[in-house]
């Protein structure tokens, strides 16, 4: 059956502007980590990415390492978009990313001009794209020098491989390095992708800053820390979960007693206000208008429905924020 997006799609969704660009992003973004590997059916991510668009949202996140295994996620997210959504390209901000591990010898990871041109060429295969809207580097590279990198992701722009270029988990300092050095080659730094939760907060003051005072946005990814700032975890770690398997990002001991109150805490201060705890935390990032949009993963279908009342009320009283940092404090 041919997709035919809904006539209203635009209607319920907030738009933010990125930085000092002339690109809005929706309020929430829907990123293909996890889920959109060969470890799923088709049919599923072709569910979550037609509700996603008839919802408004316009930005796809991916990397080139994204799956599992790697590359796979660019892949399935190609057929579906030449099957589906090939009529609706010019309404869509579609991401990717290089620097992590993708194939054996020197080449093939961190930030070299080398990696990053090969790597962007291969994930535009894998799409069957020409060119991608934003294309960052995944990732500082402690051995190459910034000056290489910069003028790599400088260099995709004029070939006409991505129309803006980002940076992910770069320190402030480093951020504010790289945002200069872009800003004199004349391809400015769209959006920076750091991890962002309320239990995770490093972003505050020094990042955000940064990206605030030079017109940079900020799209926050692991919003829900991992499956923590849900109802999942209120009455302990289930067998079926992220944190009760041996090996993942999430491990077991980062459930402390103390970890579990705070989520507990959490979830009652979102239950007054008429909201999940996830939807919560997704409103609690997007209070700050620096954010210009949060990035969320989703399984299936219901769970990117239920993330996206969150934007049902992302305004939060002195007294709710003084209670949120009264449960976070150490």
């Amino acid at each position: 059956m041919t997709y035919i997006a809904s006539a209203e799609r635009y209607q319920n969704m907030q738009y933010r502007r990125c930085g000092n660009s002339g690109i809005k992003l929706p309020a929430i973004s829907l990123g293909l980590w996890h889920n959109f590997g060969h470890v799923d059916v088709a049919d599923n991510y072709r569910k979550i990415l037609h509700l996603a668009f008839d919802s408004g949202i316009t930005h796809f996140d991916l990397a080139n390492n994204y799956g599992p295994p790697p590359g796979s996620a660019e892949e399935n997210f190609g057929k579906i978009l030449k099957e589906d959504f090939r009529d609706y390209r010019d309404e869509l901000i579609i991401s990717s990313k290089a620097g992590y591990t993708m194939w054996p010898g020197p080449y093939g990871d961190w930030g070299s001009k080398k990696y990053l041109v090969s790597s962007l060429d291969q994930s535009l295969k894998r799409m069957g794209l020409d060119y991608v809207d934003i294309f960052y580097h995944h990732r500082p590279d402690p051995d190459t020098p910034l000056e290489e990198t910069m003028t790599a992701l400088d260099l995709i722009v004029r070939q006409g491989k991505a129309l803006y270029v980002g940076i992910s988990n770069y320190p402030a300092e480093l951020a504010s390095e790289a945002i200069k050095m872009l800003k004199e080659l004349g391809t400015p730094c769209l959006i920076h992708q750091p991890k962002y939760s309320m239990f995770e907060r490093w972003v505050e003051g020094g990042l955000l800053n940064v990206l605030g005072n030079e017109g940079v946005g900020c799209i926050p990814f692991s919003p829900l820390a991992q499956g923590m700032l849900t109802d999942k975890y209120l009455h302990g770690i289930p067998e079926d979960s992220r944190a009760a398997k041996p090996t993942g990002f999430l491990q077991k001991g980062q459930l402390t007693d103390e970890r579990l109150s705070q989520i507990r805490d959490l979830n009652k201060l979102a239950l007054e206000r008429g909201q999940s705890l996830a939807q919560m935390a997704l409103a609690w990032l997007l209070k700050d208008e620096r954010v210009t949009s949060v990035l969320i993963g989703a399984s299936r279908p219901a769970q990117l429905s239920d993330s996206l009342k969150a934007l049902d009320n992302i305004v939060f009283s002195a007294e709710e924020l003084a209670r949120i940092e009264e449960i976070l404090a150490p």
